[in-house]
């Protein structure tokens, strides 16, 4: 794996982690669950971010990254979605995305690929793909969070224990290999 890909690949399985963290602790009931007029679920939010790895990294050298058969308005329908298809969605996003960068090299970066009609470098699309995924995790956090209550497991350094993490830092990349 070439640097800059397995860098992308990191960070974005760290993403993965810390999204998948919160996941877990959303009920199935609370999955749905909608909190402001006009807002998502977090099972919207997986069929989001999954709605658009799949899109873009399927045939991601070759076709533009918005694929004529994607129905992005479909992905935030309010609609009762259950674990099992929640998760089934997200996999399948996530399997698209790794699948896409295991073939990529050091000389693909710099070709270019589109979006939406406006090209990009494969480099300047991988960035904007992880700032997607990252924004997108921050909100899957912040609603598993707040529909979590008082029994929400901290997933980054718990408030008040700062000083004692930074005694023993250590890089916080994810633990998983797929």
């Amino acid at each position: 794996m070439i640097p800059a890909v397995q860098d992308f690949i990191e960070e974005t399985r760290r993403y993965y982690t810390i999204a998948e963290k919160a996941l877990d602790q959303v009920s199935d009931e609370a999955l749905n669950r909608v909190l402001a007029p006009n807002g998502n679920s977090v099972a919207m939010l997986v069929r989001h971010v999954s709605g658009n790895l799949i899109s873009r990294f399927t045939d991601f050298l070759t076709t533009d990254g918005e694929k004529p058969w994607r129905d992005r308005d479909l992905e935030f329908q309010t609609r009762e979605y259950s674990r099992q298809e929640t998760r089934e969605l997200w996999e399948k996003g996530w399997q698209t995305l790794e699948n896409a960068l295991a073939s990529l090299t050091q000389d693909d970066l710099e070709k270019t690929v589109t979006i939406r009609g406006s090209a990009l470098t494969v480099r300047a699309a991988l960035l904007r793909s992880l700032a997607h995924i990252a924004y997108h995790a921050g909100q899957i956090v912040l609603l598993a969070r707040i529909l979590a209550y008082d029994e929400w497991k901290w997933i980054s350094i718990p408030k008040g224990m700062s000083e004692k993490r930074n005694e023993n830092p250590i890089r916080e990349k994810s633990p998983i290999t797929r």
